[in-house]
C-alpha cells in the first residue's frame, strides 16, 4: 500500500518537471512571443531609423507600462530636438536672424548639454559674422577707421574666420591708405598748387594698383599741361613770341592750347607789322 501511494506522487513530480521544461525551454515557432516586447522592438527600430512619430500605447500599470512610458518620453524628446534644430536652422540660415537659439524647455543632463553645445556653435559663428558685417557697413558709409576684432569676448578668432578677419582688415588698410594718398595729391595739386605730386601706396596689387597709377597719370598730365601753359605765357611776357604750347590733349585742354598758340601767333604778327611800320 505504501509503495502504491508513492508511485502516483513520483509520476506527478515527473509530469510537473516536464511541464516546467516546456514552459521555460526554447520555443522554435515563437508561439508564446510577448506582444509588448514585439511592439517595443518595432517602435525602437522606427525611432532609430528617424521616425519620431511612433508611440507605444503605455496603458499598462506594471513594469512594462513604465518601460513603454519612458520609451515614449525618450522619442518625444528626440522629436522636440529635431523640430527645434530645424526651426533654428530655418530662421538663422533662411531669414538671417542671428539672435535665434535652440530651446528645449526644462531639459536636464545630456539633453541640456546638447542644447548648450548647439547654441555655443551658433554663438561662435554669429559673433565673427556680426563683426564682419559691422566693419563692412562702416566702410560702405565711408568710415575707414573701423577694424574687425580678432579677439571677441576674450576668445581669439581662429581658422577661416581669422583668415577672413585679417583679409577684411587688410582691405580697410588699403582703402584708407589709398584714400589718404589721393586726398593728399588732390590737395597739393588743386589747393596748394604744388605740381608733380604722386600717390605712393605700398603693397598694392590688382585694381588698387591700377587706381593708384590712374591717379598718378592724371596728376602727371595736369602737371605737364599747366607747366606747358606757364612756359608759353612766361615766354610771351619776356617778349619771346616764338614759343608754342605743344601738348597731347583732348577736349577743353586741347582748345586751350589752340587758343594760346593762336594768341601767340597773333601777337607775333602784330609785332612784326609794328616793327615794319616803325622802320
Amino acid at each position: 500500500m505504501a509503495s502504491d501511494a508513492k508511485t502516483p506522487a513520483r509520476r506527478r513530480a515527473a509530469g510537473d518537471g516536464a511541464t516546467r521544461a516546456s514552459s521555460t525551454g526554447g520555443d522554435d515557432d515563437g508561439a508564446h512571443e510577448d506582444p509588448a516586447l514585439a511592439a517595443l522592438l518595432r517602435v525602437l527600430t522606427e525611432a532609430r531609423d528617424g521616425n519620431f512619430a511612433v508611440r507605444l500605447p503605455a496603458r499598462r500599470r506594471d513594469l512594462m507600462g513604465d518601460v513603454q512610458q519612458r520609451t515614449n518620453e525618450l522619442i518625444a524628446l528626440n522629436a522636440r530636438m529635431a523640430k527645434e534644430l530645424a526651426r533654428v536652422s530655418r530662421i538663422i540660415g533662411g531669414k538671417g536672424r542671428m539672435t535665434e537659439r535652440v530651446s528645449l524647455g526644462a531639459a536636464d543632463g545630456a539633453w541640456n548639454d546638447a542644447v548648450e553645445s548647439v547654441n555655443a556653435i551658433i554663438d561662435d559663428l554669429a559673433r565673427p559674422t556680426t563683426e564682419i558685417s559691422r566693419v563692412i557697413q562702416s566702410v560702405a558709409r565711408g568710415d575707414l577707421s573701423q577694424k574687425m576684432a580678432l579677439t571677441i569676448e576674450g576668445q581669439p578668432v581662429k581658422g577661416e574666420f581669422a583668415a577672413i578677419g585679417t583679409t577684411v582688415n587688410e582691405m580697410v588698410d588699403q582703402l584708407s591708405a589709398f584714400t589718404d594718398e589721393v586726398t593728399r595729391v588732390a590737395r597739393e595739386v588743386g589747393t596748394d598748387g604744388k605740381l608733380g605730386g604722386q600717390a605712393k601706396v605700398k603693397g598694392l596689387s590688382g585694381t588698387w594698383r591700377d587706381l593708384t597709377e590712374n591717379v598718378n597719370s592724371m596728376a602727371s598730365n595736369l602737371t605737364a599741361q599747366v607747366r606747358g601753359i606757364v612756359k608759353v605765357v612766361t615766354a610771351v611776357a619776356e617778349g619771346d613770341l616764338d614759343q608754342e604750347f605743344v601738348v597731347e590733349a583732348k577736349g577743353e585742354v586741347a582748345a586751350l592750347a589752340d587758343t594760346i598758340n593762336s594768341m601767340t601767333a597773333t601777337l607775333r604778327t602784330f609785332a612784326e607789322q609794328v616793327t615794319g611800320v616803325a622802320r
